[in-house]
């Protein structure tokens, strides 16, 4: 078995960090099969994720993710690469959830 734990920082609210977190919970659905349920309380959320040979959660709170993944002997042979493929969408989703934030608005004329 191999753990995987990943913590990402960030300056973007409660509100934009569950977005970006649904968005992730859809492309892994999506593209590796994984089943997501996400937990909501008032200070944050827990998105839990599975499929064979994988579990584990994503911690999202208003200041920072943590992922925790725990994956089976079979996955556990690549688990550079699969984290490193974690890292660069959860990185991805928070750059542009980053470059939405600074977009400056209409100006008034």
């Amino acid at each position: 078995m191999a753990d995987i734990h990943i913590h990402r920082d960030h300056s973007l609210g409660l509100a934009k960090a569950r977005k970006i977190a649904w968005a992730w919970a859809e492309e892994v659905e999506a593209e590796f099969g994984m089943e997501c349920t996400v937990i909501e309380s008032e200070t944050g959320d827990t998105v839990e994720f599975t499929r064979t040979g994988v579990s584990g959660t994503l911690v999202v709170a208003a200041d920072h993710f943590e992922l925790d993944a725990r994956l089976g002997f079979l996955l556990g042979a690549f688990s550079k690469t699969i984290e490193a493929e974690i890292t660069k969408n959860l990185d991805t989703l928070l750059s542009e959830g980053a470059a939405a934030k600074k977009s400056p608005g209409r100006k008034k004329t």
